[in-house]
């Protein structure tokens, strides 16, 4: 009997303990939140007319579609997510999900994601946003976290398509604009989480994640941080000099790439490790404000253009 009962409980299926809260956070809501905000001006800004309920449900897509990375993306690296301070709360490691289960989760909400997209709005834009879960799952996730130093800087492309798949869902095409809105996210993304690296540097050891401290060290970090600032801070004031977004937008830019080259060479300057990690934190911290404040322009440019078009 007892032989019985044994193999019994170990027949006897898993009751998942996992709640709304754990499903929600395996979406990854802070970085759903950006993709939505950049969705929304890549769909705003374009030429033309959407109809609103055209444009709820490709945001709506979008953000989904995003959810479904996270997820995929959280069930791939239980792993490494248990041995970071960062992410050890997150559901997976702390037991409430298992990878099977997040990742059924991840690929249901793609699927969905995707065909809702391509059904309702147009197929260019649900091929794109498939892409963009592929390419963060497969190229970043599975082939380059943990292969390559360079994995936030190719892998950053995932990250920088939101907007572009708005302008797609909106016209049904790529140009310009965009593409220049991709630019911005593309370079702002490696200063943004090397900065992150620099002071999380002992997570990543630990999980072994070569992240580009841990391989080459703090300092030539700080150089890239600073190398790729200044190309970040010369690419979001481009388009005002050629005329696709107007004079509000470059004075803010200009300013605003100030300060992230302010603070960059600050990292780059402070070497001892207070100082070095005060440097750090801020430029994370104003990093997030840079993307935010420089998009949210653009968007009350167009809101006001279109309230008030004599004043603009």
């Amino acid at each position: 009997m007892s032989v019985v009962g044994h193999n019994a409980i170990e027949l006897a299926p898993r009751i998942s303990e996992a709640d709304v809260s754990d499903y929600v956070a395996l979406l990854k809501p802070r970085v759903m939140s950006l993709v939505i905000f950049t969705a929304l001006v890549g769909l705003v800004v374009a030429p033309g007319h959407v109809h609103p309920v055209l444009a709820i449900t490709s945001l709506l897509c979008i953000a989904v579609g995003a959810g479904a990375s996270g997820a995929l993306n959280m069930a791939l690296e239980g792993d490494i997510d248990a041995l970071m301070s960062r992410t050890a709360n997150r559901p997976i490691p702390r037991g409430r999900i298992t990878p099977p289960e997040a990742m059924a989760f991840g690929i249901t909400l793609s699927f969905f994601s995707v065909m809702t997209l391509g059904i309702l709005v147009n197929w260019v834009a649900g091929s794109l946003l498939g892409f963009t879960i592929f390419f963060y799952v497969v190229i970043y996730t599975m082939l380059l976290k943990r292969r390559t130093a360079q994995n936030i800087v190719i892998g950053g492309a995932a990250g920088s398509l939101p907007p572009v798949v708005a302008w797609v869902a909106a016209t049904g095409s790529i140009s310009v604009e965009p593409l220049l809105l991709f630019l911005i996210i593309f370079f702002w993304t490696p200063p943004h989480f090397w900065a992150l690296a620099l002071f999380r540097s002992d997570d990543y050891a630990r999980a072994g994640v070569p992240m580009l401290p841990v391989v080459a060290g703090p300092d030539a970090t700080r150089l890239q941080i600073l190398l790729y600032t200044i190309v970040l801070v010369a690419i979001a004031a481009a388009p005002w000099p050629l005329g696709y977004f107007d004079w509000v937008y470059g004075v803010t830019s200009l300013i605003l790439g100030a300060g992230m080259l302010a603070l960059a060479f600050n990292v780059y300057r402070r070497r001892e490790r207070s100082e070095s990690l005060r440097a750090t934190r801020k430029l994370f911290a104003f990093s997030i404000l840079y993307l935010f404040a420089l998009f949210a322009t653009l968007l009350i440019e167009v809101v006001v253009r279109t309230i008030a078009p004599l004043v603009w």
